[in-house]
């Protein structure tokens, strides 16, 4: 019989090609959908969806098959990164089948086939979370959703400026054409940074709540970029509601405090896992 790490790898491998070859025909058929523009590309909108959702579905047994282990929950760098990419991912195409939002797929499902084969071939130490509680399990579930659709927002916040300095300019061409009215961009934006502002809450309030060392030597420097980036959104939101702030206000903050949410979580654990390897 084969040996059971062959076998396991060899099945990694067998699920990985096919979702990487997946996600990168999404992107393709989004990008011809682009060149052609909205109407002329119309047909390429549902199979592209169609064809990132089956690579988001591989993707997610093998982020099942890496993460979830009997001895606990394993949460090594580039499990982690893969984890998020590929929720990134998923919010993405299901938001698409209702909002005009598909377009942000150029970005996400290559970075989420880039992860997943970071994931396969390029394994850090094991990061065991053992015997984790309840609440310790809707702390990190809070956050990787608030981080994931943050990690959107910041997205849509690139495409819209891109499209704000086109209209500035006086060149609305191209894949300009093929996106949505700036209005309704912005709107999509606003309302993405108002949910992941309430997971962030939650997330912060549930890790303040349960866990007994938010504030701790190796977690103080997360808490405080966390929160930093919390007053960030709010502030933002908060101008939105009373200013009606827009535009080039708008992507700056989001983008800033995206920054600050990536360095929280995923810079700590870069440094950590993979400089000082602890």
């Amino acid at each position: 019989m084969m040996p059971l790490k062959r076998l396991l790898t060899t099945m990694t491998i067998a699920l990985t090609l096919p979702a990487v070859l997946f996600y990168l025909t999404a992107t393709f058929l989004l990008l011809r959908r682009l060149a052609l523009g909205a109407e002329a590309g119309a047909r390429s909108r549902l199979p592209a969806l169609l064809a990132g959702l089956a690579g988001a579905t591989l993707h997610a047994v093998l982020i099942y098959k890496g993460i979830f282990r009997p001895d606990g929950l394993d949460l090594e760098f580039f499990y982690v990164v893969s984890l998020i990419t590929w929720m990134v991912a998923l919010l993405l195409l299901l938001a698409s089948l209702t909002q005009p939002v598909e377009n942000l797929g150029i970005v996400v499902l290559p970075l989420s086939a880039l992860a997943l084969v970071m994931q396969s071939v390029w394994p850090a130490s094991p990061n065991l979370v053992a015997q984790s509680s309840a609440e310790m399990r809707v702390h990190i579930l809070l956050s990787i959703l608030a981080y994931s659709l943050l990690a959107l927002a910041a997205v849509q916040a690139m495409l819209l400026a891109i499209q704000d300095r086109h209209l500035r300019n006086r060149h609305p061409g191209g894949f300009i054409r093929a996106l949505p009215p700036l209005e309704t961009m912005e709107r999509l934006l606003f309302h993405m940074i108002g949910l992941g502002f309430l997971l962030l809450s939650l997330s912060l309030l549930s890790g303040f709540l349960y866990l007994e060392n938010m504030l701790a030597q190796h977690l103080v420097h997360k808490t405080v970029l966390s929160v930093l980036a919390w007053v960030v959104f709010a502030v933002l939101l908060w101008g939105r509601w009373r200013f009606g702030w827009r535009g080039r206000k708008a992507i700056y903050w989001t983008l800033a405090g995206f920054v600050l949410l990536m360095t929280a979580y995923l810079g700590s654990k870069l440094v950590l896992e993979l400089i000082l390897q602890r």
